[in-house]
């Protein structure tokens, strides 16, 4: 691939033609940020500026009168064609032509990496997410993170970043428990000894699953005659949680140093499913980091002493906790239990202090959204630490609501009565699930709507982008030359308003790119590729691209080929496919 065409930021040339008449006009209001956005109606421009308006409460003088002055400042550009005073006092700017039809030999030069930014300056980002406890299959639920994140880390890899992805295994404390017990109390019924299951152990199928596992690899090496015990382990104990809390200490008697080999199994069996759900999910991670490794390695007690050296710790009714509450939170939290275990919260901590210690510019966590409440604890402890805690964002992604039909579908791990992600893709297809769970801001409410996500019809939006990449495909095809002859067609013969519109669209992509991963917005892009995919589909049924005329011919196909690039490359950042046929 040759070097592409110079082309030049369009948004970033108007920005310094405008500098300039403020420069001439209110030379001592530089401070007013200049700021292009595009209008919502062709009619209004290219680009609108409310600079006037901006000078106007400081210079004490009639925006549209200050409008006035500072079009009669600009600076002459070959790429302005004019500039006309909207309204109040809006600056309204009208792009030449060529201008535009410039991109198309662009975007053909650059291919996949237009969009892609390499100016600013890189970082190195960490971005955790999914994270969801080793204790079962994921669900529905997960994979909106799931998809979020992916999405957002290829997005700022887009944007010129560094970034690891991460997983965060929490393969320590009581949950990892209660699924060995669960899975050990499965076992023992393949060998006809009955005890009596919790109600409040995992209940699911893939529990019996991992229980034949562990017998087909280990035969009877965990069996024990083990009925009377366990329920000596339930008596004096009502309390639900207080009765597993002693089955999991009988299993841990009864088993002794092969408790930990069924834990291992357990966990060993959960993150092989884990990393092959996401892997065919097309989410892949850069480092898996062990909760357990915190412990094993002393690094959780080294961070609380760090806090209990710095001051921020004291003890209670036994127990220590950290003063959370000077740093906003609504109540201080207890780090070590008084029977001398570390909490999670303690964990989180240390986790959070390796991170910054592994040398991140910038942290991203990603929370389910009623983690809400969690932030000011972990950035209060990160601020007792003496770190940057301005470093950490946390972006918080509502669970998923499935729903069949009206009816709203129920999951809950505990139960065993849930809608698994791998389900999920197998009825409605990788693309359609990583389109429909970034179509929403993260943070807003998703309804995942399962008969329009399966269904082959305009109302769709992932196959009805995917259709305008096909249908260009197809046009390609039927022309039947080498795709390399349109690099060099001439962009001067499309001057039809739907394919100025569609140029204007193209444009705007490494714009929406940037702002989407500023903004930890993959949605924005999910927006703009609905919209390209409308113009195009609507220029297509009015537009004949195989004219006779080749110099028309050739531009047009140029930039159906423009269009389907940037198609292909907006789809990838999501996780999506771009089909040649459909």
């Amino acid at each position: 691939m040759g070097s592409a065409p110079t082309f030049p930021d369009l948004r970033k040339h108007l920005g310094e033609l405008l500098l300039a008449a403020q420069t001439k006009v209110a030379p001592n209001h530089s401070e007013v940020a200049i700021v292009l956005e595009r209008p919502k109606q062709v009619q209004h421009g290219d680009y609108a500026c409310n600079l006037a308006l901006q000078l106007a409460k400081r210079l004490q003088r009639n925006p549209r009168d200050i409008a006035t002055e500072l079009i009669d400042a600009l600076p002459a550009s070959p790429l302005l064609a004019k500039a006309e005073i909207a309204g109040a006092g809006f600056i309204n700017l009208f792009l030449r032509a060529e201008a535009k039809q410039a991109v198309v030999s662009h975007i053909l030069a650059l291919g996949d990496a237009y969009g892609t930014r390499t100016s600013a300056p890189a970082q190195k980002i960490q971005v955790e997410f999914v994270s969801a406890n080793p204790t079962g299959p994921l669900h529905v639920g997960h994979g909106r993170g799931a998809a979020y994140g992916a999405s957002l880390a290829n997005l700022l890899a887009a944007a010129g970043h560094h970034l690891t992805r991460e997983y965060y295994i929490n393969d320590a404390g009581r949950q990892m428990d209660i699924l060995t017990l669960s899975t050990w109390l499965r076992y023992l019924e393949l060998y006809d000894v009955q005890v009596a299951f919790p109600a409040n152990g995992y209940q699911g199928a893939y529990v019996v699953d991992m229980a034949q596992a562990l017998k087909t690899a280990h035969g009877d090496r965990y069996r024990h005659d083990a009925s009377a015990l366990l329920r000596d382990a339930s008596a004096g104990h009502a309390d639900r949680e207080a009765h597993l809390d002693a089955l999991i200490a009988e299993a841990k008697r009864l088993l002794d140093t092969r408790y930990a080999e069924v834990h291992q199994h357990v966990l060993a069996g959960q993150l092989a499913d884990l990393r092959d759900d996401l892997g065919e999910f097309g989410v892949e991670f850069d480092v898996w980091f062990s909760e357990q490794s915190l412990f094993d390695s002393g690094r959780v007690e080294a961070a609380v002493a760090r806090l209990a050296s710095a001051g921020y710790l004291y003890q209670e009714a036994g127990a220590t906790w950290f003063r959370s509450s000077a740093f906003g939170d609504e109540k201080d939290r207890v780090v070590q239990r008084d029977n001398g275990q570390f909490t999670y919260f303690a964990s989180d901590i240390a986790y959070h202090l390796d991170k910054f210690e592994r040398g991140f510019d910038r942290i991203i966590d990603i929370w389910g959204a009623d983690h809400h409440g969690y932030q000011p604890r972990v950035r209060g402890a990160l601020q007792a630490l003496g770190l940057p805690a301005e470093k950490l964002d946390i972006a918080l992604v509502q669970f998923a609501v499935l729903y069949r039909g009206k009816e709203k579908v129920s999951m809950s791990t505990r139960a065993g009565e849930f809608v698994t992600l791998r389900e999920l893709r197998h009825e409605v297809g990788n693309d359609a699930a990583r389109f429909f769970y970034v179509l929403r801001k993260s943070d807003q409410h998703l309804d995942f709507d399962l008969e329009l996500a399966k269904s082959q019809s305009n109302d769709n939006p992932v196959y009805y982008i995917q259709y305008a990449h096909a249908r260009i495909c197809s046009a390609l095809a039927q022309w039947g030359g080498d795709n390399v002859q349109l690099n060099d067609a001439d962009g001067s013969h499309l001057s039809e308003a739907a394919e100025i519109a569609l140029l204007s669209r193209l444009i705007d992509y490494p714009d929406v790119v940037t702002n989407a991963a500023r903004d930890l917005a993959p949605h924005a892009v999910a927006f703009y590729l609905k919209d390209l995919a409308a113009d195009f589909h609507s220029y297509y049924n009015g537009t004949r691209l195989l004219v006779d005329d080749t110099a028309l011919k050739h531009a047009r196909l140029a930039l159906a080929l423009a269009v389907r690039t940037v198609i292909r490359a907006g789809l990838g950042l999501l996780g999506v496919s771009a089909p040649e046929k459909m």
